[in-house]
């Protein structure tokens, strides 16, 4: 089957759920649930009382000295797990195999999640060895938006160092519809083009619900990583060839 999709330039991914997947899949659910429901509330204050608390975000901002925003719900779900990042996460199967792939072409690769990265993001990326592959992280505390914004894309490619030119082709992997939902932002946003990956059976179900609004191609829907990698051995054989 021929590959309707250009070969990447810059690839971003989530992490939870992404990169790694939890033990047990119910933690990861409360906690997509419960970032889902600050963003339902932050929509809900905006419509009843006219707060700008969902501005579209519109490049990277200096935040210099400006005091961050406690996070407290994230904080107190990792300040009381009592369990080592290993116990709990592990990496997804073949995601080595894609990252091996990416790095051995010298694509640049980075991390935009909405997980803290303090007392967890890091970590995990120290315990299983895997901040080697990627040369920009972002987490919850570096943004002030979650997604569905597009502000962790955005300051992905802004912590690359990295200006996307109209040439370059970005590809984001997540498992969620709301990752889905960031990359349609960024790309208003950006001058290039950002070809996003429904991971899993709970983004590519919802990738096929929603498919009016956001088309995917087979092949943007990944039940494995080994789907990826077949995508990425295609695209490089033909581009060799």
């Amino acid at each position: 089957m021929a590959i309707n999709i250009p070969p990447p330039t810059i690839v971003i991914f989530d992490m939870d759920g992404t990169v790694v997947r939890h033990m047990n899949p119910w933690v990861l659910n409360v906690l997509e649930g419960l970032d889902d429901l600050s963003y339902k509330i932050g929509g809900f204050i905006t419509r009843r009382f006219g707060l700008r608390t969902r501005e579209p975000f519109k490049g990277v901002v200096n935040r210099g000295d400006v005091k961050k925003r406690r996070l407290l719900v994230h904080r107190a779900i990792h300040f009381l797990r009592r369990k080592e990042v290993d116990q709990i996460v592990e990496p997804c199967p073949k995601i080595i195999d894609v990252l091996e792939f990416l790095k051995a072409r010298d694509i640049p690769v980075g991390i935009a999640s909405n997980g803290m990265g303090k007392g967890y993001g890091h970590d995990i990326l120290q315990t299983f060895d895997l901040q080697k592959y990627f040369q920009a992280t972002i987490f919850r505390e570096d943004i002030e938006k979650a997604k569905p914004n597009p502000e962790a894309i955005l300051r992905v490619t802004d912590n690359l160092f990295l200006r996307p030119t109209r040439d370059d082709v970005i590809w984001y992997i997540g498992d969620r519809w709301k990752d889905i939902q960031a990359t349609h932002a960024a790309e208003q946003l950006l001058p290039c083009r950002i070809v996003p990956f429904a991971y899993g059976l709970n983004a590519s179900l919802q990738a096929f619900i929603e498919g009016k609004k956001l088309k995917l191609r087979p092949e943007q829907r990944l039940v494995s990583y080994e789907d990826m990698l077949d995508v990425l051995n295609k695209l490089y054989t033909e581009k060799a060839a």
